[in-house]
């Protein structure tokens, strides 16, 4: 078992949430010099991973068309069921009645009986399905069936949202923190610049170091406000997504990092994606709905049964024309079958068979893909925990390198660039590992989406 744990003391935490409202007025100050008066940011927002995640489903565009979806297959599996219910039809027949001729003698000494000019038929007719050969309960399944293709494509795309969501929201965790960290190093730059200007006064050193430190700090003035432009994109995509305001300004949790997860074995998460991998349920599915399928294509060479009811009120009566009404009713079974669907069909049910060893591969494949996938993640997420483990060091390691070249310049033992190098490697390192720290919660989450948990 291992686990990613980031432990920061106190005083760092106190520090970072104290410089993240640093940043966030530096940030609004950048967004005035390079916006409008009147789009200038004014509100902000602490959002959490969860509160990330719901605002962002809900408004995600794309699990709405996944909803339409989902109500279209609802509607369809209503009218699968209503086909179990009885056809009524109700009919209305009024017009005109021509003159009948009747000829008395083959076409020779033609008669015109008396007869009524009008006609009325009214018909009422009700057919119940009892036995279909199995199509009506199996067009509904393959309705249910197709209900959960849509739910299982819903998952995944949920899936993909939160993950795209989670990347944008850790790029700007890593703004902020990258934020701070420059901010640090201009106070630094500050008053190394003042102690290299004591220098210059006191003949120590030229003005060459003076002019050189002076444009360091300018470059590092410029890195802070490129960030602080970059926080603000970042976060006006975020609110696009999450359907807020363009102008708030969101500020991840930092609880984030502190989340201590306990990881199981690269198997255990294989056998959770073979069970709960959207993926992998879409690939069950189609399969299943191919078996069903077959049983459609068997059912039209079955017979069919069905109860039919009838009632017919009628003018004139039709055998004697006479200008009365007349009403009659029937009832009965009603028996089909078609022979030639049994040499008909052999073909499409073939088909069918073929389609559901098709299916039964793709399983396989995707079975496959997984393995695969989970290895990979599994492998990435121990290579992340390592890179911080590794990088904590060096940070601590460029920390005492740069305290020594520091103190070796100030005696003059050293030339400036070699402390300005110091100072670069340190910075180098200390946004490397804020990088790799938010690349442990990423490769998490993206092994938890594989499978199939997030």
């Amino acid at each position: 078992m291992s686990s990613f744990v980031f432990h920061n003391k106190c005083k760092n935490e106190l520090m970072y949430r104290w410089n993240i409202h640093k940043a966030l007025l530096l940030t609004l100050c950048g967004a005035l010099i390079t916006t409008t008066a009147t789009s200038a940011q004014t509100d902000s927002l602490l959002l959490t991973v969860d509160r990330l995640f719901e605002l962002g489903t809900q408004h995600s565009l794309q699990l709405q068309a996944d909803a339409m979806k989902a109500e279209t297959a609802n509607e369809q599996t209503r009218a699968a069921r209503s086909d179990r219910l009885p056809d009524l039809q109700i009919g209305l027949k009024a017009g005109v009645l021509g003159q009948p001729v009747v000829w008395q003698q083959g076409l020779t000494h033609p008669t015109r009986p008396n007869s009524p000019d009008w006609s009325q038929n009214y018909v009422v007719d009700l057919v119940q399905p009892i036995y279909q050969g199995g199509k009506i309960q199996g067009t509904i399944k393959k309705a249910d069936i197709e209900k959960q293709l849509v739910r299982w494509q819903t998952a995944t795309d949920r899936a993909e949202v939160k993950l795209r969501l989670l990347n944008q929201y850790l790029n700007l965790f890593t703004l902020y923190k990258q934020y701070e960290i420059l901010e640090r190093n201009i106070e630094e730059s500050i008053r190394r610049l003042h102690d290299i200007r004591r220098l210059k006064e006191e003949g120590v050193i030229t003005n060459n170091d003076v002019l050189r430190s002076e444009m360091q700090l300018t470059n590092d003035r410029l890195s802070l406000q490129e960030t602080a432009n970059s926080i603000t994109l970042v976060s006006q995509q975020l609110d696009i997504w999450l359907g807020q305001d363009e102008r708030l300004l969101l500020i991840p949790d930092t609880a984030l990092l502190h989340q201590a997860v306990a990881l199981q074995t690269n198997e255990e998460y294989v056998a959770q994606a073979y069970n709960n991998d959207p993926e992998m349920m879409i690939r069950y599915t189609q399969t299943e709905l191919a078996r069903n399928d077959i049983r459609l294509t068997q059912a039209a060479s079955l017979p069919s049964l069905s109860f039919y009811a009838s009632n017919t009120l009628a003018r004139p009566v039709s055998r004697t024309l006479a200008d009365r009404y007349n009403n009659n009713w029937n009832a009965g079974l009603s028996l089909s079958y078609t022979p030639s669907s049994l040499f008909k069909s052999n073909h499409r049910i073939k088909e069918k068979k073929l389609t559901v060893q098709l299916y039964q591969n793709a399983e396989e494949q995707q079975q496959q893909h997984l393995r695969i996938e989970v290895r990979t993640a599994y492998l990435r997420h121990s290579e992340a925990l390592q890179r911080v483990e590794a990088l904590k060091l060096s940070e601590r390691q460029a920390a005492e390198n740069y305290r020594i070249m520091q103190n070796r310049y100030l005696n003059q033992l050293t030339i400036l660039t070699d402390l300005l190098d110091a100072n670069t490697v340190r910075l180098n390192i200390e946004l490397q590992l804020i990088t790799a720290q938010t690349r442990v919660v990423y490769t998490y989450y993206q092994l938890m989406k594989v499978c199939g948990a997030l």
